[in-house]
């Protein structure tokens, strides 16, 4: 049978090469936008949005001219919202899901209630736990988390409903929820792939979504002020990021076909998982124990911008060729995302004594530009984005590697329902971009002339 199937396959890979590759020029002869991108590397406009800005250009006379890279939710820069909170000694992340989700800043009565609305949803419907989670566990927490937010559809007395009020009330379970089930996921990996003791905490009623995620995902329950702030400025940071990106924009994809809630945040969860999305975060951490194993002195930019160098040439890492955390698609000279984290990074740094490995980071930010100058002749500023520093930071926190990108997910939960409820209410037409053929026509052979 082994054999057999081996010959078959075979078959398979001989067949393959009908589809191996299209000409580069090709793209350019039809004037295709490869990745939905003009050939400046900008966006194209596919749509109109209210929710988040994210702006990182200026284009003068046709040029795409650099600027400092900015953040908006709803028209409010995310750097005064963050300075607001910290400089008022509270958490964020409920007033940035309300400000998203309804549009405008809420009073501290809305937002109160709005905190308490948030925490008594974070109860899994009855079974849940056990059924579609303790059940059927996986290895990535990524892939458990889509398939739970699948599964909510059973659940719900009346999941296929697009009217407004309807979308609301989901959103708000989701968001809720979220939280909860990548705990609960993380805790069956552990007992049923890693073999430790199985713990499931309920949730804390009283906590914040940042505190409370540490509660449950803690064995003892305990986790200090400063820990809880940072994972919460986090959230706020993460939370949103406009319409084209990856994530989002599959959800206005699917949410354009009028399919139902669950589905269409599944796909969300399952783009955010990929390396080049939110699973950059992960991939930047193990980038970073290459770069502390092959370079002799941490202190040595020149080694350290060598190593680099080898990264890019293919010749280390992961053979992508790529430095994750570094670059970006829209921001040019800053990602105002990276500067916040980057600033808790210094300060969890020096209280648990992670200095030396912040300066580390610091090198590999300083010279990653001049090592794509040296090997790829790009003489743009190649800033570090948001996940340069959140792996970082997660791992001071002692927050375990699986959880980064769920972490990311948990926040960016709040623009994907945002984006979901706005696609319906104001798109209209169901997304479809063309794909020109460029097989050659030929007629059909049969079956015994072959």
């Amino acid at each position: 049978m082994q054999e057999k199937f081996n010959e078959y396959l075979t078959m398979v890979f001989e067949g393959q090469k009908h589809f191996e590759g299209i000409p580069s020029h090709w793209y350019s002869d039809y004037n295709v936008k490869r990745g939905l991108r003009n050939a400046d590397g900008t966006g194209v406009l596919a749509g109109l949005t209210a929710i988040g800005e994210v702006h990182g250009y200026l284009v003068d006379e046709g040029n795409r001219v650099p600027i400092e890279g900015s953040l908006r939710y709803r028209g409010i820069s995310i750097k005064d919202i963050v300075d607001n909170c910290l400089k008022e000694d509270r958490f964020g992340f409920e007033e940035v899901a309300f400000l998203l989700t309804f549009g405008y800043l809420p009073n501290r009565e809305q937002l109160d209630y709005f905190t308490k609305l948030l925490a008594n949803n974070r109860k899994l419907p009855d079974g849940f736990a056990e059924d579609m989670i303790l059940k059927a566990p996986s290895k990535n927490i990524m892939n458990k988390l889509e398939r739970s937010v699948l599964a909510l559809y059973s659940y719900d007395d009346n999941p296929d409903d697009i009217s407004v009020s309807n979308l609301l009330r989901q959103s708000l379970e989701l968001i809720s929820r979220f939280p909860m089930m990548i705990a609960y996921g993380y805790a069956a990996k552990m007992h049923y792939f890693n073999g430790t003791s199985l713990v499931l905490h309920n949730s804390n009623p009283e906590l914040s979504t940042a505190e409370n995620f540490l509660y449950v995902t803690r064995a003892n329950h305990k986790f200090k002020p400063i820990e809880a702030k940072i994972l919460d400025l986090a959230l706020m940071l993460h939370a949103e990021h406009g319409g084209g990106n990856n994530s989002a924009f599959a959800i206005r994809v699917l949410s354009s076909s009028n399919t139902d809630t669950y589905s269409a945040i599944a796909a969300g969860v399952g783009s955010l998982k990929g390396p080049k999305h939110g699973g950059a975060n992960q991939s930047m951490m193990r980038q970073m124990e290459e770069v502390k194993a092959a370079v002799s002195n941490w202190e040595d930019e020149e080694e350290v911008k060598e190593y680099l160098c080898k990264v890019l040439r293919k010749e280390a890492g992961d053979g992508s060729g790529l430095i994750y955390g570094v670059g970006h698609a829209i921001y040019s000279l800053s990602d105002p995302r990276a500067i916040v984290l980057g600033e808790c990074a210094k300060t969890l740094a020096e209280e648990t004594d992670n200095m030396k490995e912040y300066k580390l980071y610091e090198a590999v930010a300083k010279m990653a530009p001049v090592a794509f100058k040296e090997v790829k002749g790009i003489t743009a500023a190649m800033p570090i984005n948001v996940d340069f520093y959140s792996g970082l930071i997660y791992k001071m926190l002692g927050i375990p590697e699986d959880l980064y990108t769920p972490i990311f997910a948990m926040a960016r939960v709040v623009g994907w329902c945002a984006h979901r409820i706005e696609e319906i209410m104001t798109g209209g037409k169901i997304i479809r971009p063309a794909y020109k053929s460029v097989v050659e026509r030929s007629g059909y052979i049969p079956i015994d002339e072959r």
